[in-house]
C-alpha cells in the first residue's frame, strides 16, 4: 500500500516516478488483509498500548490519518464500513482489491516482478513491506502475508548507513491453525483464531501459559504462543470450525476442545528509523514509508495500513518540496 500511495501522490503533483513491484501483481499485503485503516481513537490510548514507539511518527499518524483517509476517497476509493466496530478506534474499512485497483490506476505503470536493482538513483522511497518473511523464517513460524517481503528494503539502507529501531524481534500477527492445516492467502483473515481471551492456553506439551491479562487485538497471544500452541475452549465457534474443515487439529480433552494453533507474521514492527517526512536516518537520498518505517508500534500494537497510506504521503510530499 505505501509504494502505491506514494507514487500515486506524486504523480498527482506533477512528478512522474518509476514504480517497480518485486512480486507477480500488486497489493502487496493489503491485498491479504480486512484493510481496515485505522487509528486509536484517543491519543493517550494510543501511548498507553504502543507505549516504547516513536511518539513523532504517532504522532504524524493519529493527526494525520483523517485526512488521509479523505485522499484515498478522492481518488475513488469506497468504503465498506465508515467507522470501525471497535470503540477504542475510528477509521476505515475497504474491500482490498478495490481499494488495490483504485491506486493502481492512480499509480499508472508498475513493472511487475522487478526486484530493487542495487544501483537505483536517489531520490528512491523504499515500501518493501519490512520484512516477516525473514523473521517467519528464521523463527519457524508461519507467514501470513505476500511472499516477497522479506527485507530487501532493510538491507538496502543499512547497507548505505541507515538506522533501525526498538522492536526489531517483534511483530504484528495472528494465531492461526497449525499444520497440517491447509491455508491459502485468501485464508488469512477467515482462518485467524481470534478467541484467545476466552481460552485457556498451552504449550505443545501441555503445559499452561495462560496470561492474566490479553489486549483487545490479541497480537500479544501471536507473538507469545510461538510456533506451537493449544486453545482450549468450552465450546467451539465459526473459527475453530473454519480451522477444523481446513485440516487443522481439533481434538476433545478434559478442557473442552482444543485447537492446535500456531503463530503467524503478518508484519514486522521494528524497521528502519524516519522523521516526519519519512527520510531515513543517516542514509541521504532515501525515504521509508509503510512496515519499512520501525517503531511506531513497538511494544504493542497499531495500524499498519495506517502507517502506510501516511507515510506514504508523507515521503512523496517531502521529495515533491525539494
Amino acid at each position: 500500500m505505501a509504494g502505491l500511495v506514494a507514487a500515486a501522490r506524486l504523480r498527482e503533483l506533477g512528478h512522474e516516478p518509476r514504480v517497480l513491484e518485486k512480486g507477480t501483481r500488486v497489493g502487496g499485503s493489503m491485498l491479504l488483509s480486512s484493510c481496515v485503516v485505522w487509528r486509536h481513537l484517543e491519543w493517550d490510548r494510543f501511548r498507553a498500548e504502543c507505549p516504547d514507539g516513536d511518539e513523532p511518527l504517532q504522532r504524524l499518524i493519529w493527526e494525520r490519518l483523517d485526512d488521509a483517509l479523505g485522499w484515498l476517497e478522492s481518488l475513488g476509493a469506497e468504503p465498506v464500513w465508515r467507522d470501525t466496530e471497535n470503540p477504542l478506534t475510528t477509521g476505515r474499512r475497504y474491500e482490498a482489491s478495490a481499494l488495490t485497483r483504485v491506486l493502481a490506476d492512480a499509480t499508472g505503470e508498475i513493472e511487475l516482478e522487478t526486484p530493487l536493482p542495487n544501483d537505483a538513483e536517489p531520490p528512491l522511497i523504499l515500501a518493501t513491506g519490512g520484512f516477516p518473511g525473514r523473521l517467519a523464517r528464521e523463527r519457524d513460524l508461519l507467514l501470513r502475508a505476500n511472499p516477497w517481503s522479506a527485507g530487501d528494503g532493510l538491507d538496502y539502507a543499512v547497507a548505505r548507513g541507515a538506522g533501525t529501531t526498538a522492536g526489531m524481534d517483534e511483530f504484528y500477527g495472528r494465531a492461526m491453525p497449525a499444520p497440517p492445516a491447509r491455508i491459502r492467502e485468501e485464508d488469512f483473515v477467515p482462518l485467524a483464531q481470534l478467541y484467545g481471551r476466552e481460552a485457556r492456553i498451552f504449550t505443545d506439551d501441555w503445559s499452561e501459559i495462560t496470561p492474566r491479562r490479553v489486549a483487545w487485538h490479541e497480537n500479544d497471544l501471536a507473538q507469545m504462543i510461538g510456533r506451537r500452541a493449544w486453545y482450549c475452549v468450552a465450546e467451539t465457534n465459526d473459527r475453530i470450525e473454519a480451522a477444523r474443515a481446513a485440516g487443522g487439529t481439533v481434538i476433545d480433552q478434559e478442557f473442552g476442545l482444543a485447537v492446535h494453533v500456531a503463530g503467524a507474521v503478518t508484519h514486522t514492527i521494528g524497521g528502519l528509523q524516519v522523521d516526519s517526512e519519512a527520510r531515513i536516518t543517516g542514509a541521504d537520498g532515501l525515504w521509508a514509508a509503510g512496515v519499512d518505517v520501525g517503531g511506531i508500534a513497538t511494544g504493542g500494537y497499531s495500524s499498519g495500513l495506517a502507517q502506510a497510506l501516511v507515510l506514504g504521503l508523507a515521503a512523496a510530499e517531502s521529495i515533491a518540496a525539494g
